[in-house]
């Protein structure tokens, strides 16, 4: 009764703002006329993709991640030193890709709810937690969340590790491969892996695979992440390698005086109308 007193006190365009209020979280609403728009001839904006080869491996005590380090926007490298090696907990981390955002954040949102997890339970959190936690939130996007996601990690049942596709279904395996550079990568896993390696033979065959997808794979370059989970914790080694450094600079750098680039034309045009940016709101808990 006092809901629906409540609703009655209200005008029908406050109640049409309050629907139509932005909630935080993955926002969709722009899908259908961006199409229209792209079929209308519009030119569409690149998102920023990881190109990548991520990789993962289960040994003897824990778990073996690898990852490169290149993110591309069509044909250009848009960053050539993107961690794609997320945490989540510390003992469970995420290789990501796809878009580059969409890892980040989904990692990111993730990780957040693992440790309210763990504050609640008082616990180490468990891998298959993590795993549950995204597969149902990419499920409910059906796909449109583009993260393709490598989940490993070490718990009270041992070593395990995970991969995740963008709609939501899961493979657990011994070891894995995703990404642009994922088939250079599984021809080095299934011709070198064998069951109960050490730690140092792990790392040897995560990091021949990884360069495998830098050497055969355009979307896939610059340097080699890789990162250990053990019992005893876990060791992120950023820049574990860099198979292409540049031979030669140009000493000094190049330098370039005012007007090098000529100016063909200058215009002006004033808007007819002024643009208003209305910024979105904030999602508070009551």
């Amino acid at each position: 009764a006092l809901c629906a007193l409540r609703l009655g006190s209200m005008s029908s365009a406050s109640i049409a703002q309050a629907l139509n209020e932005q909630r935080g979280g993955f926002d969709f609403e722009l899908t259908k006329r961006n199409a229209l728009l792209e079929g209308a001839g519009m030119k569409v904006p690149r998102a920023t993709k990881t190109g990548t080869t991520i990789v993962g491996m289960v040994y003897k005590d824990g778990v073996v991640l690898g990852a490169d380090t290149r993110s591309t926007q069509g044909n250009t490298v848009a960053d050539p030193n993107c961690q794609k090696i997320h945490y989540i907990a510390d003992n469970i981390w995420c290789c990501g890709a796809g878009t580059a955002a969409d890892t980040e954040f989904t990692t990111a949102l993730i990780s957040s709810k693992i440790e309210l997890h763990k504050l609640a339970t008082g616990k180490q959190p468990r891998i298959v937690t993590a795993l549950t936690m995204l597969k149902r939130m990419l499920f409910r996007y059906q796909g449109q969340v583009g993260a393709a996601l490598i989940l490993g990690g070490v718990d009270c049942n041992g070593p395990a590790l995970y991969q995740v596709y963008p709609h939501g279904s899961t493979d657990y395996l011994p070891y894995v491969t995703m990404g642009s550079g994922s088939v250079n990568a599984m021809a080095i896993f299934e011709t070198e892996y064998k069951d109960n390696l050490s730690q140092e033979e792990a790392m040897a065959i995560v990091h021949k695979a990884v360069l495998s997808g830098i050497y055969n794979d355009l979307g896939s370059g610059s340097s080699v992440d890789l990162c250990v989970i053990n019992k005893d914790g876990h060791k992120l080694m950023r820049g574990y390698d860099c198979p292409n450094p540049r031979k030669f600079r140009y000493p000094g750098g190049f330098i370039y005086p005012p007007n090098t680039t000529p100016t063909l034309s200058t215009s002006f045009k004033k808007s007819a109308q002024p643009v208003v940016v209305a910024a979105a709101a904030m999602e508070v808990d009551a």
